[in-house]
């Protein structure tokens, strides 16, 4: 009978252990609040990005979803609080080309890895880019600006907003693909490098939609070609490069969501799929038009990592060819 009673005692405390510990092993992920930390200042197209994404993946996960701007260092500063961060799924980055893929090919003095550190999760936006000549030039297509360079070696100018930029990337991808030869002229800033474009000291210009497009409709500067795949529905009448006699040619800067590389794959998959659940939505789509942002139809982890590679590929040949380095 003692021994009985002993077995009996034992086989309750184990149940009692197990009913205490069931809650704390079936908790369902996310069951605190998650970080979105943004590299940029707050206000700006990146950063309403995530502040309505942000908004939707609350809902979306039953959880608040933070914003934290995190800026400085062209992005780096976030990226490596983020790459240090636990990797449990509780911290996101608000992710783009240049913290993925550019700093790490242009920088030596960099604090993380962009491919050993992160997974990005999702691209959720594309930035286009437009290319944009100056009044005076005579050619209203992307083709006859390239003729009319090509009769004008190093005799033109192009603008952009600094050396390293994805702009200036972009516009040497262009001359790489055309053999165009055009001098570069960097501003600090949009506004006087768009500004020596309607004065002439330069005559191209390749430039975030956002931007250019009031001017162009004002206009006071004209717009050749956009760099993505498809013709956007704010200048339907302006052809893509590759349309326009350069097949394949794309370029465009994008916004995504990463986490640290060492989050577990649960975790991951259940903030993929609501930051697709999100991106799905038409409201969220349409939101963002107005901004120049294109959002994106979700991608499965296989295709994002395509994506990603093929624009370090891309973005990869342009730095080594012009030997662009900034530090």
């Amino acid at each position: 009978m003692l021994q009985m009673n002993r077995w009996f005692g034992r086989a309750a405390a184990a149940l009692l252990v197990g009913v205490a510990g069931a809650p704390q092993a079936l908790a369902a992920f996310p069951d605190r609040p998650v970080k979105l930390v943004v590299p940029y200042t707050p206000g700006g197209a990146a950063d309403q990005l995530s502040r309505v994404l942000a908004e939707r993946l609350s809902r979306e996960l039953s959880q608040s979803v933070v914003v934290e701007n995190k800026p400085g260092a062209n992005t780096m500063i976030a990226a490596t609080q983020v790459a240090r961060a636990q990797p449990d799924g509780y911290t996101l980055f608000l992710a783009s080309n240049a913290s993925m893929v550019l700093n790490p090919m242009l920088y030596q003095k960099i604090s993380y890895d962009a491919a050993r550190d992160f997974r990005v999760l999702s691209v959720v936006a594309e930035l286009p880019l437009v290319v944009v000549a100056n009044n005076e030039v005579p050619a209203t297509t992307w083709a006859q600006f390239v003729s009319y360079a090509k009769a004008r070696p190093g005799k033109l100018n192009y603008a952009s907003v600094g050396i390293g930029n994805p702009l200036q990337l972009a516009t040497e991808l262009l001359k790489t693909r055309t053999g165009i030869d055009i001098a570069h002229i960097p501003y600090n800033g949009s506004a006087p490098a768009l500004g020596s474009l309607m004065a002439n000291d330069t005559q191209l210009m390749v430039d975030v939609i956002s931007t250019s497009l009031p001017l162009v409709k004002e206009n006071k500067i004209k717009a050749l070609a956009v760099t993505t795949a498809e013709r956007l529905p704010v200048l339907p009448d302006v052809p893509t490069v590759a349309e326009s006699g350069f097949p394949g040619f794309r370029a465009a800067t994008w916004f995504g969501v990463a986490v640290p590389l060492a989050t577990p794959a649960a975790e991951a998959k259940t903030l993929q799929d609501a930051v697709a659940r999100v991106m799905a939505q038409p409201d969220f789509r349409e939101r963002f038009q107005t901004l120049g942002l294109v959002i994106q139809a979700p991608r499965g982890q296989a295709e994002t990592d395509r994506y990603v590679a093929e624009d370090r590929e891309r973005w990869g040949a342009v730095i080594r060819a012009n030997q662009i380095k900034l530090d």
